[in-house]
C-alpha cells in the first residue's frame, strides 16, 4: 500500500491527472470568494466615500482617497509583487 502511494505521488503525470478533475470546481470556488470580496470592497468604499463627504471633504478628495482605499483590495497586486 505504502509503495502505491508513493509512486503516485513521484511521478508527476499521474499527480496532473488526479488534479485536473478537480480544476474546474477550484476555479468556481476562488472565483465566488473574489467576487465576495470585491463585493464587500466596493461597499465599504461607498460607505467610506459617503462618511467623507458627509464629514465636509470635497469630493475630489474624498474621492481620491476612497480610490486609495479601494487599492487595498486589488489581489492581482498582492499575488503579482508577492511572486516577485
Amino acid at each position: 500500500m505504502d509503495e502505491e502511494n508513493n509512486n503516485w505521488q513521484n511521478n508527476p503525470i499521474k499527480m496532473f491527472g488526479l488534479l485536473i478533475p478537480k480544476a474546474p470546481g477550484l476555479v468556481f470556488r476562488f472565483g465566488k470568494v473574489f467576487l465576495s470580496f470585491k463585493r464587500q470592497a466596493n461597499k465599504g468604499a461607498k460607505a467610506f466615500r459617503k462618511e467623507l463627504i458627509s464629514q465636509g471633504l470635497d469630493k475630489k478628495t474624498a474621492n481620491d482617497l476612497t480610490q486609495k482605499y479601494l487599492e487595498g483590495s486589488q489581489l492581482s497586486k498582492y499575488i503579482f509583487n508577492f511572486s516577485k
